[in-house]
């Protein structure tokens, strides 16, 4: 596919809604849509495929989504290190493009392998995207208005899971994915008129070392920013990748007198994503405080994790998705969480720490299965922990860890981003 030629002189500063964001945005949407298409579409297309068997519908399914998030944490080292050495706007749509093709390719899967193959390159599609955008964005705003730009990238964004959901009930799975691959393909035409970060080309006409991976595990103290940065992130994952992944396993543990649908669960944790990000973004201009809009966000989250897992036993489907929907407002962080890894590190890291944080963020999804798995059979005073038991010892180790970790950060709001990682 012929791409236009970029402008070869960037500005200094964009606005608000410049191209940049909205591209940026744009293509979080499709990003998110693909993203979550799989969690929405697993039992459909697994019945499919010949999979009837419910504990080998769930099986299979953690086995897929342990293949695209495996995919995204190779990618998130790869698309990082080539956003600080190659520039921003070619991870943004190479990701595009990669992960679109991939996307139409899981239209015409007929065999599991088929399947987890191609999650897995769309998964490696699916870890630029974010990570460059969000990159851009911040490079190009005034900082000032920062955490509105990437609110705005944030809360475009994640409403792409509902129309992955409305599509997939309308269209049917396979043709849910010929229609993702087929937005990721048009927005590409929407390269006309972005420009590339002025930090970048400038540092890039520099003799400075960029993309160096390896550098962040050299160096203490850059090394603890940036695992703190990482833990940030993974509750969220422990919701999306869990608690609404397995929505239709927890409905059954707990109870809920009407049926429970993964994709429901995931449209309704999402339609609560959208509200959360912006009143995050916002929370953290208003506070002049990133760190003090997390750690709130983090509370909010820890309570509304346990009354999912622990006072909804019995309930009916409607209250069951009314948690969903507030549970996924309390991990509206997400953006924030991205922006905050960003603001952290100098021009010359800043890409490869905006791309590999939320890749590793959403590839702890890998660890915590197994772990949850694991967890689950343990006998308690004679009783597996089961489920929720599992689920709870989870959910209160990542928060607190998470907690920890944004209180140990230096604060990032107003932070001035032109400066070079030594």
């Amino acid at each position: 596919m012929a791409l236009p030629t970029l402008p070869t002189t960037p500005p200094k500063t964009a606005s608000l809604f410049s191209a940049i964001v909205i591209v940026a945005s744009l293509g979080y949407f499709v990003d998110i849509y693909d993203l979550i298409l799989f969690s929405i579409v697993r039992v459909k297309s697994l019945n499919d495929l010949g999979i009837t068997d419910a504990t080998q519908v769930t099986n299979q399914g953690l086995f897929l989504i342990n293949m695209q998030m495996g995919g995204m944490l190779l990618g998130g080292v790869l698309w990082g290190i080539l956003g600080d050495k190659r520039g921003r706007l070619s991870v943004l749509f190479g990701s595009i493009l990669l992960y679109s093709l991939a996307n139409l390719a899981n239209g015409f899967v007929q065999t599991i392998d088929q399947y987890a193959w191609l999650r897995l390159i769309a998964g490696i599609g699916l870890a630029g995207e974010l990570g460059a955008g969000i990159t851009l964005v911040s490079e190009t705003l005034p900082k000032e208005k920062r955490g509105y730009g990437t609110m705005i990238v944030a809360t475009v964004g994640v409403s792409g899971a509902m129309l992955a959901y409305w599509v997939g009930e309308a269209l049917g799975w396979r043709n849910a994915y010929f229609v993702g691959g087929g937005l990721g393909l048009a927005l590409l035409a929407l390269r006309v008129g972005v420009y590339e970060s002025g930090m970048f080309e400038q540092v890039k006409q520099s003799a400075v070392v960029r993309g160096n991976f390896l550098s962040l595990f050299t160096n203490g103290p850059r090394l603890a920013r940036y695992v703190k940065c990482l833990l940030i992130g993974v509750p969220l994952w422990f919701v999306v990748g869990i608690l609404i992944t397995l929505a239709p396993e927890f409905g059954r543990e707990l109870g809920i007198t009407g049926p429970v649908t993964a994709g429901l669960g995931v449209f309704w944790c999402y339609f609560g994503l959208v509200f959360g990000d912006f009143a995050s973004g916002t929370l953290s201009q208003l506070l002049r405080s990133r760190n003090r809009a997390l750690q709130l966000f983090l509370v909010l989250c820890g309570v509304l994790c346990g009354v999912y897992l622990f006072a909804i036993r019995g309930a009916s489907p409607t209250a069951f998705y009314t948690v969903c929907f507030v549970l996924g407002f309390t991990v509206g962080f997400w953006a924030l969480f991205v922006t905050v890894a960003a603001e952290q590190f100098g021009t010359n890291l800043r890409a490869t720490v905006a791309t590999t944080a939320p890749n590793f963020a959403r590839g702890s999804v890998v660890m915590l299965v197994p772990l949850f798995k694991g967890l689950s059979g343990l006998k308690v005073g004679g009783q597996p922990l089961g489920i929720v038991g599992s689920a709870a010892i989870i959910g209160v180790v990542s928060l607190l860890i998470a907690f920890w970790a944004v209180s140990t950060l230096p604060e990032s709001y107003g932070k001035d981003l032109d400066y070079l990682e030594e």
